[in-house]
């Protein structure tokens, strides 16, 4: 790929990115502190886990763009001090941005430079921010998924929820 053309990919997901922040804010802002613990089946995450790994993963893959590389996974326990949804908004407003700020600084080779996720997957850079856009997307929609058997309503997400507009007969 050549780098200008990596660019122009980059300033493209880099804008959808922003866009999808306030987003993922309001989703993570719904979760009710009260039901952490829900998951719909055993084998699922926790509510309180897929905060937590919304959170640090996003600010992972980012920062691997970032570095060129990934560093090691993330810890999702306790230690990592998101105990609660405002936790999750405070730590996602703080860090998505800071880590977003550092792939925007990149060179156009840097996009275009091959990134290995631990053997498992390699493409250049930027496709680690179409990534993101996906991961963001699909677990949030978990999340959300989770809001009314929590006892909490969904936002409107790409428009207007039944939670987030007053119904009419």
């Amino acid at each position: 790929m050549r780098p200008d053309h990596a660019r122009i990919i980059a300033d493209h997901l880099i804008a959808t990115i922003e866009q999808e922040i306030p987003i993922t804010l309001k989703v993570l802002g719904a979760v009710p502190d009260t039901r952490l613990d829900y998951r719909p089946d055993p084998v699922s995450k926790t509510a309180q886990g897929l905060l937590r790994h919304l959170v640090l993963e996003d600010e992972w893959i980012l920062n691997a763009v970032a570095d060129g590389q990934f560093g090691p996974m993330v810890d999702e326990t306790d230690a990592c001090g998101i105990m609660t949804p405002a936790d999750a908004i405070a730590c996602y407003q703080q860090r998505i941005p800071a880590a977003l700020a550092r792939v925007k600084a990149l060179p156009d080779e840097a996009l275009a430079r091959e990134v290995d996720m631990f053997g498992f997957i390699r493409m250049p850079a930027i496709g680690f921010l179409s990534m993101l856009l996906r991961h963001t997307a699909h677990h949030r929609g978990q999340l959300s998924a989770y809001l009314r058997a929590m006892g909490g309503k969904v936002p409107g997400i790409y428009g207007p929820s039944a939670d987030s507009v007053a119904v009419t007969a």
